[in-house]
C-alpha cells in the first residue's frame, strides 16, 4: 500500500477516533430536565421538586457546583433522592459535599437503592443524613406544606435484600402513614416495579435506576440495557402515565465515572417537576 494512502487512512481513523472522544464528552454534561404534571385538584399553585437520583457519588465540580448551580437556576421547593446517591466502590466524598451543600438549603427526602445496600453500609448512610436534617423515609410519610399545599412525600427502601412480601409491606406502611386527600409522591428506587405501584393510589412516582439506557435510543424514550429491564428496555427516562391513572416519572440519573460504559446519546440530569393543577 502506497505512503499516501496509509496517511489518508490514518487521518480518517484518528478524525473518527476525535469525533468519538468529543461525542462521549458531550453526552457527559450534565443538563436539566423540566417536566410539568396536572395536580388533579389537589396543589393550588406550582410547587416544584428537584428528582436527584444515581449519583453514586460521581464528580460534578468542586463542592458539587455544577449540581447546585442546577437546583438553585430550578428554583425548586425541595429535592427528592431516590436512591443510588451513595456508590458502594466509589468512596462518600462527593455524596457528602452535596448533601452538605442542598441540605440546609432544601427539604431533602431520600430513599435506598441497590448500591447502598451492596455497600453493606446502608444503616452507616442513612445516619449520616439523618445527621444533615435530610428525611430518610424506609416505609413511611412525612408531610411538607408548601403555600398552602399539603403534600405527602412516602418511600420505601430498595428490595434489594428483600423478599416482595417485605417490600410491598413497606409500601403498604407508607400507603397507611399518608392522607389520600393530600397529593402524594411516592420515592422508590426502581421503575419496573410499575406493576405493584399500580395497585396504590399514590400521585405520582418518581424513580432512577435504568440510567437512561445507559446508551439511549435517539429520538425515543429506549435505551439498550437497563439493570432489571435487560435489553432495549422502555421504562429509563421521563413520564408515564400508570393503568390506575398516576404518573411515574423516571430520571436518567447521573452516573458517571461509576459506570464501566460511556453514556451516549443520554445526558446525566436532575428533573424539575412542576406540579400545578392549571396545567
Amino acid at each position: 500500500m502506497k505512503k499516501g494512502k496509509v496517511k489518508k487512512i490514518v487521518k480518517f481513523l484518528i478524525s473518527i477516533l476525535l469525533v468519538l472522544i468529543g461525542v462521549t464528552a458531550w453526552f457527559e454534561v450534565p443538563v436539566t430536565e423540566q417536566i410539568s404534571i396536572d395536580g388533579d385538584g389537589k396543589i393550588d399553585g406550582p410547587v416544584r421538586f428537584a428528582l436527584v437520583t444515581d449519583l453514586h457519588s460521581c464528580y460534578y465540580g468542586k463542592n458539587q457546583s455544577q449540581l447546585t448551580s442546577m437546583l438553585e437556576k430550578g428554583n425548586v421547593d425541595a429535592v427528592l433522592l431516590s436512591g443510588d446517591i451513595f456508590d458502594d466502590k466509589i468512596d462518600d466524598d462527593n455524596t457528602k459535599a452535596l448533601i452538605e451543600a442542598i441540605a440546609p438549603k432544601y427539604p431533602c427526602y431520600y430513599v435506598t437503592g441497590n448500591h447502598e445496600y451492596w455497600s453493606k453500609r446502608e444503616k452507616e448512610m442513612k445516619a449520616y443524613l439523618e445527621s444533615q436534617g435530610v428525611v430518610v423515609l424506609e416505609g413511611d410519610s412525612s408531610t411538607i406544606e408548601i403555600r398552602g399545599n399539603i403534600i405527602d412525600i412516602c418511600g420505601v427502601d430498595d428490595p434489594t435484600y428483600m423478599t416482595e412480601e417485605e417490600w410491598t409491606a413497606q409500601l403498604d406502611g407508607a400507603d397507611a402513614a399518608s392522607d389520600s386527600n393530600h397529593y402524594r409522591i411516592l420515592l422508590s428506587h426502581r421503575p419496573e416495579r410499575v406493576y405493584v405501584y399500580e395497585r396504590y393510589s399514590f400521585d405520582l412516582v418518581v424513580c432512577g435506576h435504568a440510567h437512561g439506557g445507559q446508551w439511549r435510543i435517539p429520538f425515543t424514550k429506549m435505551g439498550v440495557m437497563a439493570p432489571d429491564q435487560g435489553r432495549f428496555p422502555k421504562l429509563v427516562e421521563g413520564t408515564y402515565e400508570m393503568e390506575n391513572g398516576s404518573v411515574i416519572v423516571i430520571s436518567r440519573g447521573l452516573a458517571r465515572e461509576s459506570t464501566p460504559y460511556p453514556r451516549f446519546f443520554n445526558h446525566p440530569e436532575i428533573v424539575m417537576i412542576e406540579i400545578d393543577s392549571t396545567k
